[in-house]
């Protein structure tokens, strides 16, 4: 591979609508050179029409995609040099392993020797090169997406296009891939646009996320960023799980939750929906305090292998989830069990209502 760096990417006013229907509206995005960005959303928030757009196979109804500045929103999908990985890899079954990765070199017209070469280092970068002579048919899921990778990255592309490349694959092949995809965007610094709606995926491999819901960009950021500062409920809902304790802010750090007084870092005075991850809580031993506390019993539990997953009852905050770890844990879970939870300041952080209850 030649090792060139990434190319840079914008978005502007980006808008798809198909008669009546909007799918895409609004949408103001930029990609950094280099940078692994992942498009994250449950299905129909627009993000797989927002890669198409982006890749030129759907023309949007306004705005402008730019490529290092340049306006390349009227330029055809083949002139726009994108590698593009699919959801179910698009090989083709009577060719070869190195015939596959070569075609997108046959389709320019490279020189024989040329062409070897790179489907040569483009087989190694994947190590696939002992598979060079095999069909797709005698290799597993997890080699076909490598050789679908090698593909796309053979022609040295602007921008690599992925479209949930590893939704097909079983739970632990996808998290070791993971792995090594996000090794292989390291070693080539090239600019990597990513579809998914698995927040695990989108949360281990990316530099930035742009969350969609209904067609718009709702929260973008570093993966620690949303998931630490959700702006909205849905947010919060959606990247990991959260508790929501509804109350009213008096100022100065204090909300009411029924007629419990909780600390929290801040928040706003008057109604106040605040999102507490299940992790941050904890199962206090008798005679520790915390700066939030309350009592509960246990109604349900999951052993989740390397935690619980707790349900615990409460007088003002209903039922909270709680994660602790299955190692030394504290108390053996069983439902009807008495117990004290206990949170700081920091742990509940305020999220704007934007799915509010029903009246």
């Amino acid at each position: 591979m030649s090792g060139a760096t990434g190319h840079a990417l914008a978005l502007q006013g980006i808008a798809k609508r198909y008669g009546g229907f909007t799918a895409v509206e609004g949408v103001d995005l930029a990609v950094e050179r280099g940078e692994f960005l992942t498009l994250l959303g449950p299905s129909g928030s627009g993000k797989t029409t927002l890669l198409m757009i982006i890749a030129g196979f759907v023309e949007p109804s306004a705005g402008s995609v730019l490529l290092d500045g340049r306006d390349i929103t009227a330029l055809p999908p083949e002139r726009r040099e994108f590698g593009m990985v699919f959801q179910g890899y698009a090989l083709f079954p009577h060719l070869t392993v190195a015939e596959n990765v070569a075609f997108p070199l046959r389709v320019r017209r490279m020189n024989r020797a040329e062409q070897q070469a790179k489907v040569r280092s483009a087989l190694d970068m994947v190590q696939l090169a002992a598979f060079a002579d095999r069909r797709p048919a005698q290799l597993s899921g997890g080699q076909q997406q490598r050789v679908a990778l090698a593909r796309a990255l053979v022609f040295d592309p602007s921008l690599l296009l992925l479209d949930e490349p590893l939704s097909a694959l079983d739970k632990k092949l996808r998290a070791e891939l993971q792995e090594e995809l996000k090794a292989l965007h390291r070693r080539i610094g090239r600019t990597f646009v990513n579809v998914t709606h698995d927040q695990e995926e989108a949360l281990s491999l990316s530099d930035r996320i742009a969350i969609l819901n209904r067609g718009h960009v709702v929260q973008q950021g570093r993966p620690s960023e949303l998931y630490e500062s959700p702006r909205t409920r849905f947010v919060a809902d959606f990247v990991g799980k959260s508790n929501f304790l509804r109350g009213v802010g008096e100022g100065g750090g204090v909300v009411w939750v029924g007629g419990s007084r909780l600390r929290v870092a801040a928040a706003p005075a008057g109604p106040v929906l605040l999102s507490l991850r299940p992790e941050k809580i904890a199962l206090l031993p008798d005679g520790v305090e915390a700066e939030n506390s309350v009592a509960g019993h246990i109604t349900g539990w999951s052993y989740m292998g390397a935690g619980f997953s707790l349900m615990v009852a409460t007088r003002d905050f209903g039922e909270l989830r709680v994660m602790l770890p299955s190692w030394g844990a504290a108390v053996a879970p069983a439902r009807g069990l008495p117990v004290r939870l206990g949170w700081n300041t920091a742990a509940a952080v305020p999220v704007e209502d934007d799915q509010p209850q029903a009246a």
